[in-house]
Parts: structure tokens; C-alpha cells; sequence
């Protein structure tokens, strides 16, 4: 009898003890809970100006953007995320199994490779998305200097940068916990003159305890000068967008539309060109059933309803949308063929901008993201 009195009292101070851990927890986690407020103005780094490069953009003149979404480094081809889930044709369900990059060596490698991929299409201005700063997940690689160093820093580069993504030590899931991510966010590098930048903040589930796990989305309004031909200045609104991905039934996508849609169309009604580039998380130009491969589509994915837009804006389809996606299921590994396949990343623009995109087809070698090339002018 006094062995199993003894037996239940250790057996109920490991559950008292339990609770108390896990009470303790949820208690720092909601308290350290905190938004970055909405209308942050960003510093605008200037990396000087080489000889062969004018300071503005020119109307008139033919231009390059890349839009990349860089998955923090993490996702080779080895690579599978503990946050997403699918399904094989078969019915089988399928669940990432990782929640960090294997290496620093190897969020070292996948950043080069972003890096070979951007310089391979010559962009005049790039959009990056989830570029870790300071994260246990990329194992506290700063990827916003091998980016801007591989791609020139010192030859020119004008740049901003936006936090997207921070959370207190995240205890999950348990086995590897994800960590701190102090700092993840949006970059954009011009080859031109940035005259000032504004963080916006996106609605977000407020639900317990998703708002804990998604980022803190954000999208980031850079403004760059224009000149046209009668020597005027005029503006290009250039936006950095990552809209929320596990939204199942897109009510939280819905609402950080209407809010982007809103800014889109007050900047057009003021006569400045607008561009919008990024993951936007939506299934673009049709493509939700398009790569299915061995797989089924997943729950979360919705298509863009074009209905979406405001007057005066396209959302560019891809001149090869058929053949290459920007996204690739990441609840299994990567094999050629067998992942389903989606487009989520491109480009809105104004009407006063002509312009033609492309998905690069980069082989998921260095993110589980396709770049987008978009080639256009400001009339």
C-alpha cells in the first residue's frame, strides 16, 4: 500500500509539474505577443550610384523586376516543412517533417544559389520574401548580406527592408522546436533611387493559437521617382507583398486583398504608376489544378478571383504559365514529377504600365519558390 501511495504521489507531481511547464509557457508566449504597428517608415539604404546608371527611373525606358519568395534558405530538395500537409493521389496523407534547415552550411548554399538565380536575369529591382535575419530556423544566418553582396551592394544597390516574421521561442513541435525568429521580413534592392518606404501592416487571424504561429504580414510600399519626357516627376509605387498561406476558405487572404486593393487604387486615382509583386498566396492564372502530379491539391489553396482587382489593374499571367509553377508542395520532399505544383507568385500592375512576365524555371534547388521575371515600361 505505501509503494503505490508513493507511485501516485510521484505520478501526481509529474502532472502537477506538467501543467505548471506548459501553463508557464503559454503564459510567456502570450505575454511576449506583440504586432509591430501599422505606417512604420523604413530607412532607405543608399548604395551610391555607378557611372553607367542614371538615379530615376525614366518613362519610356525598358526595365526588369524579379519577385522571389527565398524560404529563409531551408528548402532543397531535402527539405519538408512540419507545418504543411497533403495528400498523395492515393488518398494517403502526407506531413513535413522538418521545422529548421538542416545546416548553416546548408542555408549558406541555398542563399548562393538564390543569389546565382537572381543574377541570371539581370534584374534592375528585386522583391524578396521570408529572408531571415535572426532566426533559429536558418540557423541565425543574416541573409540579407549575402544577398545584397552577391548582387552588388557596393556596385549600387539601393535597398529596404521590412520585418514580416518574429515570435517569441516557439516550443514546437516538440521534438525540434522551430525557435526563436527574431527578425524575417521583406527585401527589395533597386538599381534606381528609393525615396522613401512604409511598412503596412496586413489583418491577421486573431485566433488562438494560429496568430502565434503566422507571421506578422506585412507588405512594404517603396516609393521610387520617375521621369518622363516632359521632365516631370512623376512616382512608381513599387509593393513587396507575402499575404497569409494557411488560410483554410481564404476569409484572412480576402481581407488583406481588400486592404492592398484600397492603398492600389487610391495611389492609381493620384495618377502614380503601381506595381505590386510577391507571394501572394493565391492560386494565379489558373493554375490551382494545373500540376497536380502525384498529388492532390491541397485544402488551403484558392484560386485569385480576378474579381478582386480594382479598375485599372491586371494581374499578369505568365507567358510560359502552363509549363513552369513558382511553388511546390512541401509536406513531402522534392522529387521532379511527384510534388504538387502551383503558382502563387507575380505581379499586379496598373494600366499605365505596360509590361510582360515569366516564370523562371529554377528547380526548387535553392527555395520550395519559382522566381517570377517581370519586363516592363512606365508610360
Amino acid at each position: 500500500m505505501n509503494v503505490l501511495k508513493i507511485v501516485l504521489k510521484v505520478v501526481i507531481g509529474i502532472v502537477i509539474l506538467a501543467v505548471a511547464v506548459v501553463g508557464g509557457y503559454v503564459i510567456y508566449v502570450v505575454s511576449n505577443y506583440e504586432r509591430i504597428p501599422d505606417n512604420e517608415d523604413l530607412y532607405v539604404q543608399e548604395g551610391g550610384l555607378t557611372s553607367d546608371r542614371v538615379d530615376n527611373l525614366v518613362a519610356g525606358e525598358e526595365y526588369d523586376m524579379l519577385t522571389f519568395n527565398i524560404g529563409f534558405g531551408a528548402y532543397n530538395h531535402d527539405f519538408s516543412f512540419f507545418m504543411d500537409e497533403g495528400y498523395m493521389a492515393d488518398g494517403s496523407e502526407t506531413v513535413g517533417a522538418m521545422s529548421r534547415a538542416a545546416s548553416e552550411k546548408s542555408v549558406d548554399e541555398a542563399t548562393d544559389v538564390i543569389v546565382e538565380q537572381t543574377l541570371a536575369e539581370k534584374p534592375d529591382i528585386a522583391l524578396f520574401q521570408e529572408v531571415d535575419v535572426d532566426a533559429d530556423r536558418s540557423h541565425n544566418v543574416n541573409q540579407v548580406l549575402p544577398v545584397l553582396g552577391g548582387l552588388g551592394l557596393y556596385n549600387g544597390l539601393n535597398w529596404t527592408y521590412g520585418t514580416n516574421f518574429h515570435t517569441s521561442y516557439l516550443f514546437y513541435p516538440p521534438t525540434k522546436p522551430i525557435g526563436y525568429i527574431k527578425d524575417s521580413g521583406l527585401l527589395t534592392v533597386s538599381n534606381y533611387k528609393i525615396d522613401s518606404a512604409v511598412r503596412r501592416s496586413y489583418p491577421v487571424s486573431d485566433a488562438f493559437p494560429t496568430k502565434f504561429f503566422d507571421l506578422d504580414r506585412c507588405f512594404v510600399v517603396n516609393r521610387l521617382p520617375v521621369e518622363n519626357a516632359a521632365g516631370e516627376s512623376k512616382t512608381l509605387v513599387l509593393i513587396n507583398t507575402h499575404m497569409s498561406a494557411y488560410d483554410e476558405g481564404g476569409t484572412i487572404r480576402k481581407a488583406q486583398m481588400e486592404m492592398l486593393t484600397g492603398l492600389m487604387a487610391e495611389e492609381y486615382e493620384k495618377g502614380n504608376y503601381v506595381i505590386v509583386g510577391g507571394d501572394f498566396n493565391h492560386a494565379l492564372a489558373g493554375t490551382e489544378d494545373s500540376n497536380l502530379n502525384g498529388m492532390k491539391r491541397p485544402d488551403w489553396v484558392q484560386p485569385f478571383d480576378e474579381k478582386m482587382l480594382p479598375d485599372g489593374f491586371t494581374m499578369l499571367t505568365a507567358d510560359n504559365a502552363d509549363e513552369v509553377m513558382t511553388d511546390r508542395d512541401s509536406s513531402i520532399t522534392y522529387e521532379k514529377g511527384v510534388n504538387y505544383e502551383v503558382t502563387l507568385d507575380g505581379f499586379m500592375v496598373s494600366d499605365n504600365v505596360k509590361a510582360t512576365s515569366h516564370n523562371v524555371d529554377g528547380d526548387f534547388l535553392g527555395s520550395d519558390h519559382n522566381p517570377v521575371r517581370m519586363t516592363f515600361t512606365l508610360q
